[in-house]
């Protein structure tokens, strides 16, 4: 019983307890891949509640336009060639870690490997994915991690023209921990890429 209360506690601690991103850093490079069908003209606006300190290539009032090809080149308006789209910014955002997953540092490059299969980011995109974070986690005795849905889309809203088929967005809030912390393991849902397809990822270091 003195087990249950304790596990109760601590997922309780940790639910509000969040990550107020004033506080606890910035939302760490957003990535935007686009992937259309054929080459097309693309337009993708980025409504933003919080503050912009990076775009690349530089995005006028939060919105970029490109020409996106198959392979996921992008080009813009004087030929210039990009891999993505990038942002950074900071909000008032609060992230739920009732469920997630605690993972030793030096467990934490296998993990995401599994992790980022599931919820469908391609080997390229995962690769960059965990080169980014790796290097800021895998030091640490243990990493709690819980990936976003509403909490970071509801802030971070993408519009895109043309509308995409499917649209991906992997968010990962993260917090060091000294000790190992007991909590519910995290669903990851699966995702299927169909015509034009969108891939997002991101994430933020919670304080």
């Amino acid at each position: 019983m003195k087990k249950q209360l304790a596990l109760l506690a601590a997922v309780a601690m940790l639910t509000l307890s969040g990550c107020d991103s004033v506080f606890g850093g910035k939302e760490a490079k957003p990535v935007i891949y686009l992937y259309p069908e054929e080459e097309a003209a693309v337009t993708v606006a980025l409504d933003y509640e919080g503050t912009l300190t990076c775009t690349y290539p530089a995005a006028q009032d939060g919105v970029w336009s490109v020409t996106a090809s198959p392979d996921g080149t992008l080009r813009d308006e004087e030929g210039q060639e990009y891999s993505y789209l990038f942002w950074e910014g900071t909000c008032a955002a609060s992230y739920d870690f009732s469920e997630g997953f605690c993972v030793p540092g030096a467990d934490t490059a296998a993990f995401l490997e599994e992790a980022l299969s599931s919820l469908g980011l391609s080997r390229r995109e995962a690769n960059e994915f965990i080169v980014y974070w790796l290097p800021q986690m895998e030091q640490n005795p243990y990493n709690l991690i819980s990936f976003q849905q509403e909490a970071y889309t509801d802030h971070a809203q993408l519009e895109i023209s043309p509308r995409p088929d499917s649209v991906l967005r992997v968010f990962m809030a993260w917090k060091a921990l000294d000790e190992p912390v007991e909590l519910p393991a995290q669903t990851l849902p699966a995702f299927a890429r169909t015509g034009f397809t969108v891939v997002e990822w991101g994430g933020v270091e919670c304080s």
